[in-house]
């Protein structure tokens, strides 16, 4: 599932193509929002909370998640698609260009006024002008017995970061993700690891892995073979972490 640094990535990729423009066009594909017509409006600002996108276009709001599959495609005006049409959830047009949103996990438009409904539950944003580690912390505490790699995916507890960051914040922390939260003994050091990591991915426009993907290869510090884990809060999740078992020694 795409991260916090993707959604980041995306947005600043579409504030050329939207910001301020009008639109000349807006199709929205889900059912329940077909009817919805932005035409007219002006894009006031695009911006992200996590690994939420929000586009806001006078008193109305696009929401949209990629989720897994998701990505947003920009076109000059009567270009072809390298997508199939099946798969565009919202198509927006203005003189200039057309962004489609394809297999986006999340389509839906609501008042301005309502952005707390969808987004009022995160944590603090990894990525945000306003990003708060005190905050952050307090919240990853208010369940001391959690295993940290579990805390870490909980978007309520901090926002942007998902199956890789949690793997690769907790290698530089040598933190085994297995840990209890109130085990782990510097969290602020932990989702410090984090924050950079996913600030770094968005200026190189690239991520290094150390660990995430690398089952089987020797650690980056000690050589140590790494391993992968299923850790999950549901059997049929399947999502992975990647440790090394020297460098981040096992819960006791």
């Amino acid at each position: 599932m795409p991260e916090g640094d993707s959604v980041w990535r995306a947005a600043k990729r579409l504030r050329p193509a939207l910001e301020g423009k009008q639109l000349t066009g807006c199709d929205v594909r889900v059912p329940r929002f077909a009817t919805v017509d932005l035409s007219g409006r002006t894009v006031d600002e695009i911006v992200t909370r996590g690994k939420h996108l929000l586009m806001r276009v006078g008193d109305a709001t696009i929401h949209t998640h990629l989720k897994m599959e998701g990505e947003w495609h920009i076109y000059p005006p009567g270009a072809r698609w390298r997508r199939p049409a099946y798969r565009a959830r919202i198509v927006l047009s203005t003189k200039d260009a057309v962004v489609v949103g394809f297999s986006l996990g999340i389509t839906e438009i609501l008042a301005r006024s309502e952005e707390d409904r969808v987004i009022g539950h995160l944590g603090p944003d990894l990525l945000g002008a306003d990003w708060d580690p005190d905050e952050a912390v307090a919240r990853l505490r208010s369940d001391p017995l959690r295993p940290v790699g579990l805390a870490l995916l909980d978007q309520r507890n901090l926002a942007g970061i998902g199956n890789i960051f949690r793997s690769e914040a907790c290698f530089m922390a040598r933190v085994d993700p297995r840990t209890a939260v109130g085990d782990v003994a510097d969290l602020h050091a932990l989702i410090e690891h984090a924050r950079i990591l996913l600030t770094q991915s968005i200026r190189t426009q690239r991520h290094r892995s150390y660990v995430y993907g690398r089952a089987r290869l020797p650690c980056p510090r000690c050589r140590t073979t790494i391993r992968k884990l299923d850790q999950s809060d549901s059997p049929s999740a399947e999502r992975y972490v990647f440790i090394c078992p020297k460098c981040q020694p096992a819960p006791t």
